[in-house]
């Protein structure tokens, strides 16, 4: 095969593996980021989380409103903790904005964060533990082996 035939194959093929990873890279799966979801959004695959979960764990009535109120709770939480700042990312890019590092106002978010987290957390808790602890033994086994198996809920793979 001629030199040149055998370069534009490879280029081709190159091209062809670059402009693939690329698309790739650039694909953005509908699910994933929730902070880019719309409320309406969000509440929907809410919906369709809960809907999943229990039809594979067979919940009741019972149990199906407490994993509803557990939801709720997680992304009543969820938006405490990011706060009411429109862009969470110019916050921080504001830290390196100027010549040296705003270590002081780095700190002082990192407080905010905490504060919120641990002002969440017993309500939180309080809505998980009411949500396992309404479940049938079958069913605690069934979430646990569905953990140990997935390494949680939110691992794909």
């Amino acid at each position: 095969m001629k030199s040149w035939i055998k370069r534009s194959l490879l280029g081709i093929f190159g091209a062809g593996i670059v402009l693939g990873g690329l698309a790739a890279c650039g694909h953005r799966h509908p699910g994933w980021g929730a902070g880019s979801m719309s409320a309406e959004e969000q509440v929907a695959m809410r919906a369709k989380i809960v809907e999943r979960v229990s039809s594979r764990l067979d919940l009741d009535a019972e149990q199906k409103t407490n994993l509803n109120l557990l939801a709720e709770q997680i992304a009543a939480k969820r938006q405490a903790v990011k706060g009411n700042t429109a862009d969470p990312r110019a916050e921080v890019k504001a830290l390196f904005a100027g010549s040296k590092f705003d270590a002081a106002r780095a700190q002082s978010l990192v407080n905010e964060k905490t504060a919120a987290v641990q002002a969440a957390s017993p309500e939180l808790i309080a809505a998980l533990a009411r949500f396992y602890d309404g479940l049938r033994p079958e069913q605690q086994a069934k979430l646990r082996e569905f953990m140990d198996k997935r390494g949680g809920w939110r691992r794909h793979g």
